[in-house]
Protein backbone atom coordinates (compact mmCIF):
# COMPACT_ATOMS: atom_id res chain seq x y z
CA UNK A 1 0.00 0.00 0.00
CA UNK A 2 0.91 3.39 -0.79
CA UNK A 3 0.98 5.62 2.50
CA UNK A 4 -0.01 8.96 3.00
CA UNK A 5 3.14 10.82 3.78
CA UNK A 6 3.64 14.65 5.20
CA UNK A 7 7.25 16.52 5.05
CA UNK A 8 8.59 18.90 6.83
CA UNK A 9 11.49 21.21 5.74
CA UNK A 10 13.34 21.45 2.03
CA UNK A 11 17.32 20.31 3.58
CA UNK A 12 19.37 17.76 1.11
CA UNK A 13 19.42 15.20 4.66
CA UNK A 14 15.85 13.04 4.80
CA UNK A 15 14.59 11.77 8.01
CA UNK A 16 11.84 9.33 7.98
CA UNK A 17 9.16 9.38 10.66
CA UNK A 18 7.19 6.36 11.53
CA UNK A 19 4.28 6.81 14.29
CA UNK A 20 2.42 3.87 16.79
CA UNK A 21 -0.88 2.44 16.76
CA UNK A 22 -3.63 4.66 16.80
CA UNK A 23 -1.72 8.02 16.01
CA UNK A 24 -0.88 9.46 12.97
CA UNK A 25 2.11 12.10 11.62
CA UNK A 26 0.68 14.38 13.46
CA UNK A 27 2.08 13.11 16.80
CA UNK A 28 5.22 14.75 15.24
CA UNK A 29 4.19 18.00 15.17
CA UNK A 30 6.98 19.31 17.40
CA UNK A 31 9.50 16.48 15.87
CA UNK A 32 9.22 17.58 12.39
CA UNK A 33 10.01 20.93 12.33
CA UNK A 34 12.69 20.33 15.02
CA UNK A 35 14.29 18.42 12.45
CA UNK A 36 13.56 20.11 9.63
CA UNK A 37 15.49 23.17 11.44
CA UNK A 38 18.12 21.25 11.22
CA UNK A 39 18.60 20.98 8.16
CA UNK A 40 16.52 18.02 7.20
CA UNK A 41 13.41 16.96 4.67
CA UNK A 42 11.56 15.03 6.81
CA UNK A 43 9.03 12.44 5.77
CA UNK A 44 6.32 11.27 7.89
CA UNK A 45 3.82 8.16 6.71
CA UNK A 46 0.78 7.56 8.22
CA UNK A 47 0.08 3.50 8.33
CA UNK A 48 -2.47 2.00 7.09
CA UNK A 49 -5.96 1.99 9.10
CA UNK A 50 -4.21 5.25 10.38
CA UNK A 51 -4.70 8.90 9.88
CA UNK A 52 -5.28 9.77 5.85
CA UNK A 53 -3.92 6.19 5.12
CA UNK A 54 -5.95 3.61 3.53
CA UNK A 55 -7.93 1.02 5.22
CA UNK A 56 -7.49 -2.76 4.01
CA UNK A 57 -8.66 -6.70 4.54
CA UNK A 58 -5.68 -7.42 7.01
CA UNK A 59 -2.96 -5.17 9.53
CA UNK A 60 -0.20 -7.68 9.87
CA UNK A 61 3.18 -6.89 11.25
CA UNK A 62 4.22 -7.57 7.77
CA UNK A 63 1.99 -5.91 6.03
CA UNK A 64 3.13 -2.80 7.89
CA UNK A 65 6.73 -3.21 7.05
CA UNK A 66 5.83 -4.05 3.73
CA UNK A 67 4.01 -0.49 3.38
CA UNK A 68 7.22 1.44 4.61
CA UNK A 69 9.22 0.10 1.62
CA UNK A 70 6.39 0.15 -0.87
CA UNK A 71 6.43 3.89 -0.28
CA UNK A 72 9.96 5.60 2.05
CA UNK A 73 12.76 6.13 -0.19
CA UNK A 74 15.77 3.97 0.65
CA UNK A 75 19.31 5.14 1.82
CA UNK A 76 17.96 8.35 4.17
CA UNK A 77 20.40 9.81 7.06
CA UNK A 78 17.98 8.25 9.49
CA UNK A 79 15.07 6.50 10.18
CA UNK A 80 13.01 6.97 13.50
CA UNK A 81 9.90 4.98 14.66
CA UNK A 82 8.08 5.56 17.61
CA UNK A 83 6.11 1.73 19.29
CA UNK A 84 4.54 0.12 16.58
CA UNK A 85 6.03 1.91 14.66
CA UNK A 86 9.65 1.34 15.98
CA UNK A 87 8.47 -2.67 15.37
CA UNK A 88 7.53 -2.04 11.65
CA UNK A 89 10.82 -0.17 11.28
CA UNK A 90 12.98 -2.78 12.68
CA UNK A 91 11.41 -5.20 9.95
CA UNK A 92 12.08 -3.11 6.90
CA UNK A 93 15.32 -1.26 8.21
CA UNK A 94 17.46 -3.85 5.91
CA UNK A 95 15.56 -2.81 2.82
CA UNK A 96 15.38 0.86 3.57
CA UNK A 97 18.81 1.21 4.48
CA UNK A 98 19.01 4.17 6.39
CA UNK A 99 22.42 5.48 7.67
CA UNK A 100 21.05 5.41 11.14
CA UNK A 101 18.19 3.98 12.77
CA UNK A 102 16.19 5.29 15.76
CA UNK A 103 13.57 3.22 18.02
CA UNK A 104 11.51 5.08 20.00
CA UNK A 105 10.01 2.67 23.35
CA UNK A 106 9.09 0.26 20.56
CA UNK A 107 6.81 -2.42 20.79
CA UNK A 108 9.41 -5.44 20.96
CA UNK A 109 7.21 -7.13 24.06
CA UNK A 110 3.29 -8.17 23.69
CA UNK A 111 2.73 -9.97 26.93
CA UNK A 112 0.38 -12.16 27.51
CA UNK A 113 -2.65 -13.45 29.91
CA UNK A 114 -5.11 -10.60 31.04
CA UNK A 115 -2.80 -7.94 31.79
CA UNK A 116 -1.09 -8.17 29.12
CA UNK A 117 -1.68 -6.90 25.35
CA UNK A 118 -5.44 -6.85 24.47
CA UNK A 119 -7.01 -5.11 21.14
CA UNK A 120 -10.29 -4.96 22.79
CA UNK A 121 -8.98 -2.45 25.29
CA UNK A 122 -7.41 -0.82 23.14
CA UNK A 123 -10.14 -0.63 20.40
CA UNK A 124 -11.93 1.04 23.28
CA UNK A 125 -10.31 3.91 22.74
CA UNK A 126 -11.90 5.11 20.14
CA UNK A 127 -14.66 6.70 22.16
CA UNK A 128 -12.14 8.16 25.04
CA UNK A 129 -13.28 11.92 26.01
CA UNK A 130 -10.60 14.90 25.94
CA UNK A 131 -10.91 14.43 29.98
CA UNK A 132 -9.97 10.60 29.41
CA UNK A 133 -7.09 11.46 27.01
CA UNK A 134 -5.83 14.40 29.33
CA UNK A 135 -6.04 12.03 32.29
CA UNK A 136 -3.91 9.23 30.90
CA UNK A 137 -1.38 12.38 29.52
CA UNK A 138 -0.63 14.51 32.06
CA UNK A 139 2.18 15.92 30.66
CA UNK A 140 0.28 16.72 27.58
CA UNK A 141 0.23 19.67 25.76
CA UNK A 142 -3.20 21.01 25.33
CA UNK A 143 -2.57 20.67 21.63
CA UNK A 144 -1.46 17.04 21.67
CA UNK A 145 -4.89 16.08 23.34
CA UNK A 146 -6.91 17.62 20.76
CA UNK A 147 -4.92 16.03 18.18
CA UNK A 148 -5.05 12.30 20.14
CA UNK A 149 -8.98 12.82 20.22
CA UNK A 150 -8.75 13.46 16.32
CA UNK A 151 -6.55 10.80 15.58
CA UNK A 152 -8.56 8.08 17.51
CA UNK A 153 -11.86 8.71 16.12
CA UNK A 154 -10.47 8.00 12.41
CA UNK A 155 -7.97 5.39 13.08
CA UNK A 156 -9.27 2.14 12.46
CA UNK A 157 -9.25 -0.69 15.76
CA UNK A 158 -8.36 -3.49 13.08
CA UNK A 159 -4.80 -2.70 13.46
CA UNK A 160 -5.13 -3.86 17.36
CA UNK A 161 -6.80 -7.20 16.46
CA UNK A 162 -3.53 -7.67 13.47
CA UNK A 163 -1.03 -7.64 16.27
CA UNK A 164 -2.64 -10.73 18.14
CA UNK A 165 -0.55 -13.32 16.34
CA UNK A 166 2.77 -11.56 17.97
CA UNK A 167 1.34 -11.69 21.34
CA UNK A 168 3.49 -13.69 23.91
CA UNK A 169 7.01 -13.81 20.83
CA UNK A 170 9.76 -12.34 20.90
CA UNK A 171 10.16 -9.72 19.23
CA UNK A 172 13.41 -8.34 20.06
CA UNK A 173 16.01 -7.42 17.06
CA UNK A 174 18.88 -10.07 16.88
CA UNK A 175 21.34 -7.42 15.89
CA UNK A 176 21.41 -3.32 14.77
CA UNK A 177 21.40 -3.48 10.94
CA UNK A 178 22.28 -0.38 11.11
CA UNK A 179 23.95 1.61 13.67
CA UNK A 180 20.47 1.95 16.01
CA UNK A 181 19.79 3.99 18.76
CA UNK A 182 16.81 2.92 21.35
CA UNK A 183 14.66 5.81 23.38
CA UNK A 184 13.20 4.16 25.97
CA UNK A 185 10.47 5.61 28.44
CA UNK A 186 10.78 5.59 32.40
CA UNK A 187 9.59 2.91 32.70
CA UNK A 188 9.32 1.19 29.55
CA UNK A 189 6.89 -1.98 29.78
CA UNK A 190 7.55 -2.77 26.19
CA UNK A 191 11.27 -2.83 27.03
CA UNK A 192 11.91 -3.80 30.38
CA UNK A 193 15.21 -3.57 31.82
CA UNK A 194 16.49 -7.42 30.99
CA UNK A 195 15.45 -6.89 28.01
CA UNK A 196 17.04 -3.18 27.50
CA UNK A 197 20.24 -5.35 28.87
CA UNK A 198 19.82 -7.63 26.19
CA UNK A 199 20.22 -5.08 23.41
CA UNK A 200 22.59 -3.34 24.58
CA UNK A 201 24.57 -6.44 24.67
CA UNK A 202 23.51 -7.01 21.08
CA UNK A 203 25.29 -3.70 19.55
CA UNK A 204 22.23 -1.44 19.88
CA UNK A 205 22.92 1.86 22.05
CA UNK A 206 20.13 2.22 24.73
CA UNK A 207 19.44 5.62 26.41
CA UNK A 208 16.05 6.52 28.57
CA UNK A 209 14.15 10.11 29.31
CA UNK A 210 13.84 9.90 32.97
CA UNK A 211 10.50 10.32 33.85
CA UNK A 212 8.78 9.90 30.36
CA UNK A 213 5.65 7.87 29.31
CA UNK A 214 5.72 5.53 26.46
CA UNK A 215 4.84 8.69 24.18
CA UNK A 216 8.13 10.19 24.73
CA UNK A 217 8.13 13.12 22.73
CA UNK A 218 4.67 13.94 23.70
CA UNK A 219 5.52 13.83 27.75
CA UNK A 220 8.97 15.32 27.54
CA UNK A 221 10.13 17.04 24.06
CA UNK A 222 13.17 18.70 25.32
CA UNK A 223 14.21 14.81 26.83
CA UNK A 224 13.48 13.35 23.73
CA UNK A 225 15.43 15.59 21.54
CA UNK A 226 17.99 15.29 24.17
CA UNK A 227 18.10 11.63 23.97
CA UNK A 228 18.82 12.20 20.15
CA UNK A 229 22.08 13.97 20.51
CA UNK A 230 24.49 12.48 18.03
CA UNK A 231 22.38 10.75 16.12
CA UNK A 232 19.96 13.17 14.19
Amino acid sequence: MQLHTTTWGTGDRLALLVHGIMADHRTWRRVGPALAARGYRVLAVDLRGHGASGRADRYTLQDHADDLVETLPAGAEVALGHSLGGLALSRAVRQLAPERAVYADPAWHLPDGEDGYRPDRFAQAKTLTREQIRAAGPRWDEVDVGIELETLRVWEEGTAYGLTGLVGTDLLPAEPVVPSLVVLADPSLLVPAERAELLAARGFEVRTVPGAGHTIHRDDFDGFMAALDGWV
